[in-house]
């Protein structure tokens, strides 16, 4: 049992790895890992929120981001959004759930801090 557990938080971790790289390639701003792992009744394993300048930079990113994931894990997201008008795209791949945002929006939403319990990663834009 401890080595599904094992292989489990490493696949999560590889996916969070991906996610990353995919935004940096795009030059995805601002980024963030909540790790939400300890807190009772999360949605999921971790977030993942970063932001674009324009619509279509965030819509780069998020094609950028499965792309990536698909290629690094061979994962496909359960579930994505926002593309209508691309200012804010979730990307969900259960465990782990992307949140990428126009500046503007991600200020009046402010995920971070409903948030504020879980543990943050802050990442180096590339």
């Amino acid at each position: 049992m401890a080595k599904k557990k094992k292989k489990k938080l490493h696949e999560s971790f590889s996916l969070v790895d991906a996610v990353i790289k995919g935004i940096q390639e795009k030059k995805g701003q601002n980024i963030i890992c909540l790790d939400l792992r300890k807190i009772q009744n999360a949605v999921c394993e971790h977030f993942i929120i970063c932001q674009g300048n324009a619509t279509t930079q965030v819509s780069a990113i998020a094609d950028s981001i499965k792309e990536e994931v698909k290629k690094e894990t061979g994962e496909r997201p359960f579930h994505s959004e926002g593309y209508e008008n691309s200012q804010w795209i979730l990307v969900d791949y259960i465990t782990v759930v992307v949140h990428i945002f126009l500046p503007d929006v991600r200020g009046f939403y402010n995920l971070e801090d409903l948030w504020a319990d879980a543990e943050i990663l802050e990442y180096a834009e590339t």
